[in-house]
């Protein structure tokens, strides 16, 4: 199965978290051994926010953020390959063809942002799209996709299963801006609705979800 793992940079960067790329690494290299072809897309989490943040305080406009955020995200993806070793690819890849070359290689793909306008949600979409993914795993920092913000409301319920129509309605969104912190961004999902791209969101705080998704197991929110 060839399989997209977006993690999220709230999840293992929002404090920088090395025990957590750890177990990542350990998932990353279990998945290989059971046969799965792997793509990792990484945010930058915090450090890319800030960096956007202070980006913007010097007058850099929304393209000179997007870069330096792209930047951060990219040093993330080269610690998961340097701990990947022999498993990973030689390099970070700057494009969607040397991700899907390296893939066709038989390593596992590690890599951040690719240009600005472009979050890393829409890059993991648009690799799958490329490699004809069988399913987009989303590492967040949330037990799955709930009805409403479950940080401001005490109601807030998980959603089990939903379409991607139900899933542009939830959102408040509806175009990229950088440092945009959504669950998956709205390009993303136009991308994802577009191609018919499976996703389960899982909370990434347990790479145990991640391997239980790829077995459809029952875990997250299943988005289709």
């Amino acid at each position: 199965m060839r399989i997209i793992l977006r993690i999220g940079g709230s999840v293992v960067a929002s404090p920088v978290n090395p025990g957590l790329i750890v177990r990542y690494v350990d998932v990353l290299r279990e998945l290989r051994s059971q046969g799965h072809e792997l793509i990792v897309v990484v945010g930058g989490g915090e450090l890319a926010r800030e960096l956007i943040a202070t980006a913007k305080e010097i007058g850099l406009g929304e393209p000179s953020q997007d870069r330096i955020a792209i930047s951060a995200s990219r040093i993330f993806a080269q610690l998961f390959l340097s701990k990947l070793g022999r498993f990973g690819c030689r390099v970070v890849p700057l494009t969607i063809e040397d991700a899907k070359k390296c893939l066709d290689s038989g390593a596992i793909v590690v890599m951040g942002g690719l240009k600005p306008g472009m979050t890393t949600d829409a890059v993991a979409a648009l690799v799958a799209r490329k490699v004809k993914a069988d399913l987009l795993v989303k590492a967040t920092n949330q037990d799955g996709i709930f009805n409403k913000d479950p940080k401001s409301h005490a109601d807030a319920a998980k959603l089990d299963h939903l379409s991607f129509e139900d899933l542009s309605n939830l959102f408040s969104e509806d175009r990229h801006k950088a440092g945009i912190h959504q669950i998956i961004d709205p390009e993303a999902v136009k991308i994802l609705k577009r191609y018919h791209v499976k996703v389960a969101v899982v909370n990434g705080f347990a790479p145990a979800n991640v391997l239980l998704a790829t077995k459809g197991g029952h875990v997250g929110t299943l988005i289709d």
